[in-house]
């Protein structure tokens, strides 16, 4: 008796990428319609999962030009541009042979993959350290200067020191290792695109609790970004303890405070 179309449709859903080629062969003559679209639909899946090995391939550029080089660690941060709350930095060493897919620039990504990818991160990285600038910090040194010390922490924070940085876009200073500026590098190497990963993930669980504290601002939905509902609640409540003095003055009388 041939199996239900139900049950297939299970198998397809349990099936990982090197199990789909199997799926397919063991069902490519099975005539009926309804298992003729599963068929196509895990050809599809192959192809996806071939185009994304290609993709991360292509990533690994930076990665295999300075190969020489033991531990090669990307560094990127989140927070830069939100007028509440800290800026992140995150700093991640892969194992050479890193065969991590679906890595990329984290607002590139859906929220739930961003966690995922999160622990595959931690799980599987050489070393990750993370860096935290304040909001406080940010009004007293200014964003970028706050951006290059949570960089600094999070280099301090890994456990074994960095042969060379790939760094999103800046240069750090007073780093006494050797650096690589990439411009939106985030989506042209694979350790930046981790570290971009983890010091989102790490943000926005930190904007969560702050949501709990101060839920007129609805930082679990803006994540202290400049979205009209944020504004709006600021306008009507002023500045929580968490906003950058530094940030806001386009919405409240700062001297009034």
């Amino acid at each position: 008796m041939d199996k239900k179309i139900t049950d297939i449709r299970n198998e397809l859903k349990a099936a990982d990428e090197t199990k789909l080629p199997l799926f397919v062969e063991k069902y490519k003559e099975d005539e009926r319609s309804g298992v003729q679209s599963l068929v196509a639909r895990a050809k599809k899946l192959i192809s996806d999962y071939e185009k994304e090995k290609k993709r991360i391939e292509l990533m690994k550029t930076y990665e295999k030009k300075y190969c020489s080089f033991e531990y090669i660690c990307g560094i990127d941060e989140a927070g830069r541009g939100p007028l509440a709350g800290p800026v992140v930095a995150g700093a991640v060493i892969l194992p050479k042979d890193c065969d991590i897919l679906y890595l990329n620039d984290s607002k590139q990504l859906s929220p739930k993959k961003r966690e995922e990818l999160y622990d595959v991160i931690m799980s599987e990285a050489v070393a990750a350290g993370i860096g935290c600038s304040s909001h406080e910090r940010i009004d007293e040194i200014n964003i970028l200067q706050a951006t290059y010390e949570a960089m600094r922490e999070a280099i301090s924070k890994l456990d074994k020191k960095p042969d060379i940085l790939l760094n999103d876009a800046v240069r750090i200073p007073n780093v006494d290792i050797e650096q690589v500026p990439i411009i939106k590098g985030d989506a042209k190497s694979i350790s930046i695109a981790a570290a971009s990963i983890i010091a989102k993930v790490t943000r926005d669980r930190l904007m969560l609790e702050y949501d709990r504290l101060y839920p007129e601002y609805h930082f679990a939905d803006n994540k202290g970004y400049g979205a009209a509902a944020h504004i709006e609640a600021l306008k009507k409540y002023g500045p929580s303890p968490i906003h950058r003095r530094s940030f806001i003055g386009n919405f409240v009388d700062i001297g009034a405070l």
